[in-house]
């Protein structure tokens, strides 16, 4: 019985559960019905509405629509911020071009008539264009709202256009985008140094590489969209122009530089190599050694910043019709490095500034020691000779420097040993990058010495600048600390940086990474390197009424015994306050003997003549008439008018001392040079200060009491013969680095 009931409360149970499910599905149904009408009248209201909006102002919301597309996707494009040098000369600036743009579609949908003979005629006369192609892609492609029919046009040749458009309503379809194009106003000047911009505004090489994000700045954006009363309103975001770089270069001073890097490559080409420059290569660096600042830096040749591409200045077209486009490449590569930075090669007798400064240092050298030069020395079985095939006989120390021996200069090396002779050369940073603020620079890690593998021929051809590789900034940086009291500091070229609106974003001052030698180290080697240039082989790089110090070098090129030499001199002024070091560097002069330093004193002094008033160096030796002659032909001094205001820069002093005539002088007017001209008060004789009307001596430029002088008596100072003849030049069978 209690089973039964059992069974029959579950069978009610399960009645009730059934009857429950059927009426909530029930009214779930219906719930979903009301839905689906509530939604399907919601649906015929809206499609009614969109249908009255569409037929009572739909034209006017699709002109509305499109007026805003037009406006959606416009670029205001940012400019690249300027180049200037230390006195605000522009050296790279940005200037806003135009590209013509030809909207089909509005000329084909114009209610004007005449719209497309009127575009075509006024675009026929206003602009160089294949009218003829215009109008057939208008005609094929009547919807294109976007054609470019002419790129990067000025100002001046859109100008008139845009007013007869604004005169005539018939001529249509026609609007300007802008952006902005790269010039530089001096074309080759400091080329390889300033670099260039492609097509997407990005810097290649140099100052536009190295500072690329700097230079760059952000688009602006312009966009439209529709207000609540079926508006059109616009909201621009302003592009944000990039920074200037204030530059250390002077633009006076990479003239007078490449005036004269010209002047030699002219002179010399086609000398022994027929089809060849004065040189394979040359550099030339200015420097302010007291900062680390570039005041100039070139190579040769140079090439049109404006137009870098362009091979014809270098090639004939017969060979550059025969390039594929790698030996192209390679081509305008070779011409765009900048051979002050990234080619390397053996600093020759150069070197033996810091070999000496090392030893000094150390405390392995006293000064006062002696050797014996008999014009070769024999190092591990192998003869080395010294330039002075004859010997000097006893040499000081000093005058190992002067003479430049290397036979001392290996006895040196040996007194010291390998592990503080390299230990010096890295503190000099040979074989590091400097870091100098410019794209390119050559690793040399790998191309000097390691102390334990060097032997006994290594260290003594190593002391005198063969064996290991250097770069142009490496030298001249190493050699600045040598003079400047021991300090080392970082070069670069970009002293400032200043926003669009010209406030200062960033200073760059002078930094100091550390002192190499000690400051009475420094001093005794300045008193060193003005004894090379007064009394050593120095002395053809003098300029007239100065003192400065030097070293010359020159360095026989791998492979050996080919006759092919890198000359060189590193020269200082003045030699109590070093404020200027100037590096020569001739590649492979095209002369039929190379191994002569006498190639780059000469376009040093050419340099240092003109450089060193411009500077406010004043001169402290008396001058001869000679000299007065070729200072007056430089309108550096005052003289008699004359029309040849040629630089008789090679006349005298040092000539070649292979005997070689240098040539005729090549003209100084040149490429935008200063000339400083001074008027004589006839009463005292003085020159006057054109900026000040101070009386100034004639020979130091310094201000004087105008009843105390006179150009009467000047003596000439007569310039110590050039004795070098080869330093650098061995003869070793074996060696590391040969």
């Amino acid at each position: 019985m209690e089973q039964r009931s059992y069974q029959n409360r579950n069978v009610r149970r399960n009645r009730r559960r059934k009857a429950n499910a059927n009426r909530f599905h029930i009214r779930m149904q219906k719930k979903l019905v009301v839905l689906f009408l509530i939604i399907l009248l919601a649906f015929i209201g809206l499609s009614v509405k969109l249908i009255y909006i569409n037929k009572v102002d739909g034209e006017r919301y699709k002109k509305q629509i499109l007026s805003q597309q037009e406006y959606d996707s416009k670029t205001l494009p940012y400019k690249r911020g300027e180049i200037v040098d230390v006195n605000g000369t522009k050296l790279a600036y940005s200037e806003k071009v135009y590209n013509l743009i030809i909207d089909a579609k509005a000329i084909n949908n114009s209610k004007k008539e005449d719209a497309l003979s009127a575009t075509l005629q006024a675009l026929d006369q206003y602009f160089d264009l294949d009218i003829n192609a215009i109008s057939n892609y208008i005609s094929q492609n009547a919807n294109s709202q976007y054609y470019v029919a002419a790129k990067q046009l000025e100002y001046e040749t859109v100008a008139p256009f845009q007013e007869a458009k604004q005169e005539n309503s018939s001529i249509v379809g026609v609007w300007f985008e802008e952006e902005y194009k790269r010039k530089y106003p001096y074309n080759t000047l400091a080329s390889s140094v300033i670099g260039f911009t492609g097509s997407d505004n990005n810097g290649t090489y140099g100052l536009e590489e190295y500072y690329n994000t700097t230079l760059n700045g952000t688009n602006g954006r312009e966009y439209g969209y529709l207000t609540e009363d079926s508006t059109l309103e616009r909201t621009t975001i302003a592009a944000q122009d990039g920074c200037t770089l204030v530059t250390s270069l002077d633009t006076n001073i990479q003239n007078i530089v490449e005036k004269y890097m010209k002047q030699f490559n002219e002179e010399h080409k086609g000398e022994y190599r027929p089809d060849d420059d004065g040189s394979s290569n040359m550099g030339v660096i200015v420097m302010n050694p007291q900062t680390g600042e570039i005041l100039a830096m070139s190579d040769y040749p140079n090439f049109d910043l404006n137009n870098p591409k362009d091979l014809t200045p270098f090639y004939s077209e017969e060979e550059i019709a025969q390039m594929d486009d790698e030996a192209m490449y390679d081509a305008l590569n070779r011409i765009w490095r900048n051979y002050c930075i990234s080619d390397t090669y053996e600093p020759g007798s150069v070197a033996k500034a810091m070999t000496i400064a090392a030893g000094l240092d150390s405390g392995k050298l006293t000064g006062n020691e002696t050797y014996v030069c008999n014009g070769v020395l024999e190092v591990s079985g192998h003869p080395i000779k010294c330039h002075k095939h004859i010997g000097h006989g006893v040499v000081t120390v000093s005058q190992a420097l002067e003479q430049s021996c290397n036979v001392a200069l290996m006895h040196i090396g040996e007194q010291m040993g390998k592990e503080t002779l390299m230990k010096y050369l890295y503190n000099f940073n040979i074989g590091l990058k400097t870091n100098i603020d410019l794209s390119g620079e050559a690793r040399t890690n790998t191309l000097v010495y390691n102390v334990d593998d060097m032997v006994a021929s290594d260290l003594a051809i190593s002391t005198f600048g063969q064996g290991y590789n250097v770069t142009m900034i490496q030298m001249a940086t190493a050699f600045s600390s040598i003079i400047n009291g021991g300090k080392y500091y970082q070069p670069h070229v970009v002293t400032e940086i200043k926003s669009a609106d010209g406030t200062t974003v960033e200073k760059v001052e002078p930094r100091m990474l550390k002192q190499v030698i000690s400051s009475t180290t420094s001093d005794t080697m300045k008193t060193y390197l003005a004894n090379v240039c007064s009394v050593g082989t120095g002395s053809a790089a003098v300029p007239a009424g100065y003192l400065i110090g030097g070293k010359t070098g020159t360095a026989e090129k791998q492979p050996r015994g080919n006759g092919n030499y890198v000359v060189s001199f590193m020269g200082f002024a003045p030699v109590d306050d070093p404020q200027v070091v100037v590096y020569v560097v001739i590649d492979e002069p095209n002369v039929e003997s190379q191994p002569h330093s006498s190639f780059a004193q000469e376009v040093a002094k050419n340099i240092f003549t003109e450089i060193l008033p411009y500077l406010n160096v004043f001169r402290t030796e008396e001058l001869s008439e000679e000299d007065i002659e070729q200072l007056q032909k430089l309108h550096i001094l005052p003289g008699a008018d004359t029309e040849d205001t040629s630089s008789d820069a090679n006349d005298g002093d040092g000539g070649n001392t292979d005997g070689q005539d240098s040539g005729d002088s090549a003209e100084s007017a040149e490429g935008g040079d200063p000339e400083v001209t001074y008027q004589v008060d006839p009463q005292t004789g003085n020159v006057i200060d054109p900026n000040s009307g101070q009386q100034l001596d004639p020979n130091t430029f310094e201000p004087v009491d105008p009843k105390s002088s006179d150009l009467d008596g000047l003596t000439g100072v007569e310039n110590k013969p050039q004795d070098e003849t080869g330093e650098g030049t061995t003869e070793i069978s074996a060696g590391a680095g040969f």
